[in-house]
């Protein structure tokens, strides 16, 4: 998935983009949270739902677009 997602970033973003490197790190209890410089931008947990690598790269290019 992170391979995905950096990808469609450079085909999105060009290269280079702003980000350099994409860490998942697994969580307990179903959780799935996706965040950049410490803002949480996506939560499973607090949504109740799945989310697709297309729009957790489109909320990593809004953060990094700010």
């Amino acid at each position: 998935m992170a391979e995905a997602i950096l990808t469609g970033l450079r085909t999105r973003m060009g290269v280079p983009h702003p980000i350099a490197q994409i860490t998942l790190v697994p969580g307990d209890g179903g959780r799935f949270e996706v965040s950049a410089d410490g803002d949480l931008l996506y939560s499973k947990l607090a949504t109740g739902a799945h989310t697709t690598n297309e729009h957790v790269i489109e909320l990593i290019k809004a953060r990094a677009n700010r």
